[in-house]
């Protein structure tokens, strides 16, 4: 049996020493600032990215070229060996469609998986594609987990700020500007097709609000792991969620770390990803 490698996107939520033991390979998105390009992880650093949300700076992103693909696919199949890349939702970037079109254009077996989820919740799939090549899984038995663990994720943003959706084109100007007089606090989830805002309100206990109701949603479906994926929030704020969606006999592991430039650029300062990984498949229309 072939060698398997992973490959994933700068957006994913891994710490370096998960990178570094799991043998992870990253193809970076980009970020400019001021008409300055900069490659995700490279050249900007993710406390970089929260000062420049801060000076009131309004970053753009950009998918890899197709070359950094087929080169990495090249390079990863010079010994034989497979690979899998599973990056980032075809509903917040290119990078998919991108990285298929490169596999066809390498000599390297690539199966491209489209996560349908960003940062801690594509890593959840990343470490179980990990653990599974290391026991010796094959290629369709990896493809069938990540869609399993896909099935138990759940990925919802508390938007502080609108002005990074209002500019990135998810949400209009109008709409934008009313909200920023209001004080509006926005929650919005990542589902396979489409970004859906579940609601809206006026101040941080919309946020608290909303935790409380995903503790009760998994109170017959315990959080196996929790990510708190946030936009320099308030580390008293983010303990205080943690503390209302995790039970205290809870074994769940738990994450609080900044968020990848390219989610920050989408959106805005004092967000914090919410991301659930349940014991079991959540209901489809959750």
């Amino acid at each position: 049996m072939a060698q398997i490698k992973l490959v994933t996107d700068s957006s994913v939520q891994l710490t370096p020493e998960e990178i570094t033991a799991n043998d992870i390979h990253i193809v970076p998105l980009s970020v400019e600032i001021d008409g300055k390009s900069y490659v995700d992880g490279v050249d900007i650093t993710r406390e970089e990215l929260v000062q420049a949300l801060r000076d009131g700076k309004f970053p753009k992103t950009s998918q890899p070229p197709m070359g950094k693909f087929v080169e990495m696919f090249d390079e990863l199949g010079k010994d034989g060996s497979e690979v899998i890349a599973i990056l980032l939702s075809d509903v917040l970037s290119g990078t998919v469609e991108t990285a298929q079109a490169a596999a066809k254009m390498t000599a390297t077996k690539v199966t491209v998986i489209n996560s349908k989820s960003t940062d801690r919740a594509e890593s959840f799939q990343v470490l179980a594609a990990a653990q599974d090549i290391r026991d010796g899984k094959s290629v369709d038995e990896i493809v069938a987990h990540c869609a399993d663990i896909k099935s138990r994720t759940t990925t919802d943003v508390l938007v502080d700020q609108l002005d990074c959706l209002v500019r990135g084109g998810r949400v209009s100007k109008l709409a934008g500007a009313l909200a920023k007089i209001a004080n509006i606090k926005v929650i919005i989830r990542v589902h396979d097709d489409e970004i859906k805002v579940l609601t809206k309100g006026r101040s941080q206990k919309t946020f608290i609000k909303h935790c409380k109701q995903l503790a009760k949603d998994h109170e017959n479906n315990p959080v196996q792991q929790l990510s708190l994926s946030n936009v320099g929030t308030d580390p008293a704020f983010l303990e205080r969620i943690k503390d209302i969606i995790l039970p205290e006999n809870s074994n769940a592991s738990y994450i609080a770390r900044l968020t990848s430039p390219i989610i920050m650029t989408h959106t805005g300062l004092n967000a914090v990803g919410v991301i659930t990984l349940a014991e079991k498949p959540l209901p489809e229309d959750y």
